[in-house]
């Protein structure tokens, strides 16, 4: 119990710092009755956290009107015209199911709505990153209002990949060019890593799609000189789709051809839940990540602009012109 309380207490103080008071009370109560069911300790925690003895009914009520009003945000329709450029990415948490741990994917969407600001689509629970879970999550977001789309930028997942081409058909697909060097890197001796880093840079450093493309070849033919045969491989077979960037303004390269914009969101949010540790059921882990998500739409996150659109206008009224 000792250790439950201490887990609890560290939980409620890293929610706290920075947020504004009904967030901070809808995070709070995340946490299972459950595993907290002593009811003179939770009262002396609550006593701790707010200076006065709340009931477990109280903790209890007030924990399902943060869920009402968490799924409220979750499902609400989306109103940002169009959706140019969509990031996505799976969160994983762990659950503690029967007494055993396992994971559970948190499905996450964000994107750069047509007047060039960041929004939060969504987040759905997936269990594990296969297309049936993909396929639900893109169709409920369409269902919401998403449309738009023409990229779609996230690691290299087939069910994913599948998954785009089922529910956004006239939309194209960036592959994380951060998470293919990673993959590179996985047949790669650490004594040439330093090297081999700066070799697949230079690709995307290119000033066109043909010149990366040249690029790339004269990497692969490098890299097979210096014996290392399977990162060839892994450049020659999956250059291609970390291209697609090259196919939109030169202006917003920077921030299509990675999924940096989701991923320090996701940074943000493990760090919350960390203290956590395992949670009772992946519902819980989803309203948590969800009431983080609503934190950061409301600071400056979502209210400075990431993008001049203008630059994607003006590309497509020229493509129609020819």
């Amino acid at each position: 119990m000792k250790d439950n309380l201490e887990k609890l207490l560290k939980m409620c103080v890293s929610v706290i710092e920075g947020q504004a008071a009904e967030r901070n009370l809808e995070l709070d109560v995340q946490i299972k009755r459950d595993d907290y069911s002593d009811s003179e300790n939770s009262e002396d925690i609550t006593e701790a956290l707010w200076g006065s003895k709340v009931s477990a009914a109280t903790i209890s009520e007030l924990n399902k009107k943060a869920y009402v009003n968490i799924e409220a945000w979750r499902n609400r329709p989306l109103q940002g015209g169009k959706y140019p450029y969509v990031y996505v990415d799976g969160i994983y948490l762990k659950r503690n199911w029967g007494g055993e741990y396992e994971n559970v994917a948190i499905l996450v969407a964000i994107a750069v709505n047509e007047d060039g600001y960041r929004e939060v689509l969504g987040a759905a629970e997936g269990m594990k990153e296969d297309k049936a879970s993909w396929v639900s999550f893109f169709k409920w977001l369409r269902g919401r209002g998403l449309e738009g789309v023409k990229l779609i930028v996230g690691d290299k997942c087939l069910g994913m990949l599948e998954a785009v081409g089922e529910v956004f058909p006239e939309a194209k697909y960036q592959r994380c060019v951060v998470h293919f060097y990673r993959n590179v890197f996985s047949v790669v001796p650490k004594s040439k890593a330093k090297n081999v880093a700066k070799m697949l840079k230079a690709i995307h450093a290119q000033e066109s799609k043909k010149a990366s493309r040249e690029k790339a070849a004269a990497v692969v033919a490098e890299l097979k000189s210096m014996k290392l045969p399977e990162a060839a491989k892994k450049v020659e077979a999956g250059i291609e789709e970390t291209l697609t960037y090259c196919d939109f303004p030169s202006e917003h390269w920077t921030k299509i051809r990675t999924n940096n914009a989701i991923e320090r969101l996701n940074r943000e949010i493990r760090r919350r839940t960390r203290v956590v540790g395992a949670f009772p059921d992946g519902n819980s882990a989803l309203m948590l990540v969800c009431a983080r998500l609503r934190h950061v739409v409301g600071t400056q996150w979502g209210s400075k602009k990431y993008m001049n659109m203008k630059h994607l206008e003006t590309m497509e009224q020229e493509l129609q012109a020819v």
